[in-house]
């Protein structure tokens, strides 16, 4: 598989944006003081990883095999209500932070996928890295059910 410049500096790009995720979910996790939101964090921090791990796949050209039979069903089986010590409305506000820092980051690197995606020529890297977003949108939901859990995102 040859990629284009173009290809490369997107995966690139994509690449620093896990990173970045991998490092501040670890960071996040041992910050927050929730431990249901600590538990959130580690889970996403480890699909972070795995993200990571794909994107440099595609950079040292393999394309891994993405089974998306359902995924959906076992993500919304996985995520179910969030469990919080939190009293709704009486939140910590270092969480709430950590919170809302997590999901402007989720909703931007759904975005780059998105645009990212677009570029691509070989189907399989577009199904790969649209995967990837997918889980990424999942990620942002799990946040934001924390938030609207613990009222710091109200919902009404």
């Amino acid at each position: 598989m040859k990629l284009t410049q173009k290809e490369t500096n997107i995966l690139n790009d994509l690449k620093a944006q896990e990173q970045l995720c991998v490092e501040k979910y670890e960071k996040y996790s041992s910050n927050a003081d929730d431990e249901s939101l600590r538990q959130v964090f580690t889970e996403i921090g480890k699909m972070e990883k795995q993200h990571l791990n794909t994107i440099n796949k595609i950079l040292k050209g393999s394309v891994p095999n993405i089974n998306t039979e359902g995924q959906d069903s076992k993500q919304k089986k996985k995520s179910g209500k969030i469990q919080t010590n939190a009293v709704s409305g009486q939140y910590n506000k270092n969480d709430c932070y950590l919170c809302s820092d997590a999901l402007a980051s989720e909703k931007h690197v759904s975005s780059t996928y998105n645009t990212g995606i677009f570029e691509f020529k070989d189907p399989k890297i577009r199904q790969v890295l649209n995967h990837i977003q997918k889980e990424e949108q999942q990620h942002g939901e799990k946040i934001f059910d924390y938030m609207a859990a613990t009222g710091m995102y109200p919902t009404e």
